[in-house]
Parts: C-alpha cells; sequence; structure tokens
C-alpha cells in the first residue's frame, strides 16, 4: 500500500493538537454468542475510543465466518479497510477484538498504520486514567506482560513513567532480545514494588477495620452514574463525566446516614465486558475491598437498552471474587437515571422494591430517591449493629480504649468509679467485647 499523503503536513500551523484520528472496526464472529444488540456494541467501542480523546472518522462493522491465523480478517475484507484508510487517513485502527501479536503485526503492515486491539484500548485508557501509585503500577505491569508478547514501542505513557530510559542494549544483542530483558527486567521490579504498596495497603485496611464505621461500597458498569452518585452523597468533586472508566482510583469519604450513623463511602473502578484478565488480576486487590464492604450498593444504569446485560457482567465479576451475589444481603442493586425512564419501567420498578426486592430507585444527577437509598443502605448497617450501654471501671483502661477503637462512642458519663458508654458497635465486635472484657449492662 503507498505511504499515507501529507494532507495533514500542509496544514496552517496551530498551536492547538488535534485530536487522533480513528477508524474502528468491529467484527461479528460466527457462532459466537452475543448478549448486546450490533448498536449496542458499537456504541461502547466508540465509548472506548472517546475515553482517551481520539477523533472517530468511521466504524466498521465485519462479518467473519472464518479467523485467518495470520491476519484475524480475510484478504478481501483487509483490502476493502485498505481503501478507508487510504480515503480517511486515520492515525490509528481500534479492532474491537483481540488480536494476536502475529495479526496485529501483520494488519499494521498491510494498512500501514497503527493498530491496537480491545485490550491495547483499555490498557491505553487506564494508563491515562490512574492517579494513585498502586493504580499507576498495576496499570504498567498490566501493559508490560500485555507488551512482551508483543514488543513494540507504543505505550507512550509508559515511557513516561518509566522516566524515558529507552531501548539501549549491549554489543551483539538483538533489539527484540533487549526489549525482552528490558521489559523482564521491569516486570520484577514492579512486582516488588507492588508488593511493597499491597503491604502498606494491607497496614492501612487494619487501621480501618479499627475506626468503627462500616464501609458502602459502591460497584457497577462503567459509566452507570457511580462517581455522580459519590459526589452527591458526599459533596466531593472527583472526575465525573460522561466517559467510560472516568474513575480508576478508589476514594473514600465519610458520609451521615438518617440514622445519625456515619458510614464510609467508597467508589471503585467500573467494570466493563471482555474485561482483559491480566487487567482484572491487577486490579483485583482494589476490588478486594469490596469483600469487606458492609454494603455494596451496585449502580445501574436504568436507561441503558442492555442493562440487563450489564449488570450480568458485574455480576460475574463479583463472584469471581467471591461474593455470592443472589444470597448476599449486603447488595443493595440501585437503578440509576430515573429521569430518563419511562413510566412503565418505573412502575415497574417501585413494584419489586414494594414486595421485597432490595432496590433503589434513584437519578443521581438530580439527586432524586438519594434519602430513600440512604434509608435502605442505614437498614442493612443497622441489622448488623447494636446499640447497648456498658459500665467500665476506670481501672480497666484496656477495655475502653477497645471500645474507642472497634465502636462508635455515642455518649459518655464519668462517674466515681465507673465511666457509662453508649455505643453503637457491629455485632460481632460486641461479641468479642464480651469475651474479652464481660458483658454489656
Amino acid at each position: 500500500m503507498p505511504s499515507k499523503s501529507s494532507k495533514k503536513n500542509n496544514a496552517p500551523f496551530t498551536t492547538e493538537v488535534s485530536p487522533e484520528r480513528c477508524l474502528i472496526i468491529h467484527p461479528i464472529v460466527s457462532n459466537t454468542k452475543q448478549s448486546r444488540t450490533l448498536e449496542e456494541q458499537l456504541g461502547e467501542i466508540a465509548g472506548l475510543a472517546a475515553a482517551i480523546s481520539l477523533d472517530v472518522v468511521k466504524v466498521t462493522s465485519l462479518n467473519v465466518s472464518r479467523l485467518q491465523a495470520g491476519h484475524f480478517l480475510g484478504k478481501g475484507q483487509r483490502e476493502n479497510i485498505g481503501r478507508d484508510v487510504e480515503d480517511l487517513e486515520p492515525d490509528i485502527i481500534v479492532f474491537n477484538h483481540s488480536l494476536s501479536p502475529v495479526q496485529q503485526r501483520n494488519l499494521e503492515r498491510d494498512w500501514n498504520v497503527k493498530v491496537i486491539d480491545r485490550t491495547g484500548l483499555i490498557l491505553e485508557i487506564f494508563g491515562a486514567r490512574a492517579q494513585t501509585r498502586e493504580g499507576r503500577l498495576q496499570v504498567e505491569l498490566a501493559a508490560l506482560e500485555y507488551q512482551r508478547s508483543r514488543l513494540v514501542r507504543s505505550w507512550t505513557h509508559l515511557e513516561r513513567q518509566r522516566g524515558g530510559a529507552g531501548f539501549m542494549g549491549g554489543p551483539g544483542e538483538t533489539q527484540i532480545e533487549i526489549d525482552r530483558r528490558l521489559i523482564n527486567d521491569r516486570l520484577v521490579r514492579l512486582k516488588k514494588e507492588l508488593d511493597d504498596v499491597k503491604r502498606t495497603r494491607g497496614l492501612g485496611r487494619k487501621a480501618r477495620e479499627r475506626v468503627p464505621f462500616p464501609v458502602v461500597a459502591l460497584v457497577g458498569y462503567t459509566n452507570a452514574g457511580k462517581s455522580t452518585l459519590f459526589n452527591t452523597l458526599t459533596g466531593a468533586d472527583i472526575f465525573a463525566k460522561d466517559l467510560l472508566f472516568a474513575t480508576l482510583d478508589p476514594t473514600l469519604r465519610k458520609i451521615e446516614l438518617p440514622n445519625d450513623q456515619t458510614v464510609i463511602l467508597s467508589d471503585t473502578v467500573g467494570f466493563i465486558s471482555d474485561l482483559p484478565t491480566n487487567l482484572i488480576a491487577a486490579f483485583r486487590a482494589t476490588l478486594e475491598q469490596t469483600l469487606h464492604a458492609d454494603v455494596i450498593l451496585h449502580v445501574i444504569d436504568a436507561s441503558q437498552s442492555d442493562s440487563g446485560a450489564q449488570k450480568e457482567d458485574v455480576i460475574q465479576i463479583l463472584e469471581d471474587l467471591g461474593i455470592e451475589y443472589e444470597t448476599d444481603k449486603r447488595i443493595i442493586e440501585v437503578y440509576n437515571k430515573q429521569d430518563k425512564l419511562d413510566s412503565e419501567t418505573i412502575t415497574d420498578l417501585k413494584r419489586q422494591a414494594k414486595f421485597g426486592a432490595n432496590i433503589a430507585l434513584i437519578s443521581a444527577l438530580k439527586k432524586h430517591g438519594v434519602d430513600e437509598l440512604l434509608g435502605k443502605v442505614a437498614a442493612v448497617t443497622a441489622a448488623e449493629q447494636a446499640e447497648v450501654e456498658l459500665k467500665i471501671p476506670y481501672s480497666d483502661g484496656k477495655a475502653l480504649s477497645w471500645l474507642y477503637d472497634h465502636a462508635q462512642v455515642l455518649e459518655r458519663n464519668d462517674g466515681d468509679e465507673l465511666v457509662k458508654c453508649r455505643v453503637r458497635i457491629n455485632k460481632a465486635d460486641l461479641s468479642k467485647f464480651e469475651n474479652y472484657y464481660g458483658g454489656a449492662s
């Protein structure tokens, strides 16, 4: 194929950087079960491209009856796309499927343009979004493991994280050997750094467990409205836009429930269908806090036509983490974007809630239904909490100290010999206190 023309090079000089032009290819593979319509799948991949500011110039869907080992697509389909490349001059082609390293390289040679698959695109988004040290390390680890099989220098955000070390090696080494050695060395260092971060985070979690506040975790499909709900409930101003993967790093804030109980609200990374395996592994530690939460709010974008499929994707990941979704009493399903629903859907959801389903119907943006949601959260936490009055001798300082570490002290009266405390405490912690220091009065 001839090289791309230089039309863009003749454009007037400007200080503004134009977004990269992107051509999206969506293969429809025969005998592959699909839980979403074609329109929904195309909308999602276009949303992923928009999440890193790519300018989508065309989206093409192709029927693939038989996969070609070396190119994925047949010769005729490759030639048709080649004509689109000549006409549209994209900077990048996004292939909405996993590609083998050989397939990716061969397609790049055929079309003379950079090609990334779905995994590569999600990794690029994660690399752009991660803010905390652990998040950046997890992204780089996943990206290098993905890159190791490809050995191409396309991860500009990872180059910056490596400090621009570049690919340099000793005499006699081929470039691939140098790249492989450097990547393997970096992987070893990354895993050690992550182990150190996880150890520190484990200590932090143990410290938080001593704080007498239940944890409420927000989970859900990406762009379901978790961050908007988080901002509505906390008055915070974390990044919340109509973008896939707007939030990657967990954020914690304290809020008050209607029963005057304090809880810690946690926002987490959004889920998505066909999330790359190495990314699930990399972010498993981040999602582990969900396992320890007292309440899990599964936020669902009820306005999406494929909300049912999105819900099932989230359920699958939660169950992979060890959460029994159907029987776990901590889970409240939060149907968001009520303002975009028709009256029939609203009536149906309200009927389910009335007959016992642990669900809430809200609009996080319009702040509709938020009070009812907080009431449901309070009901779940109250089932695991008890308010008791304890009388503790002044001589038993350890018992009093333990209470302040593990319970919320609501009221304290100091007498001559005893301290009377009214506390709100987790029932399991109350049992521990009674075993260690005697029963409640």
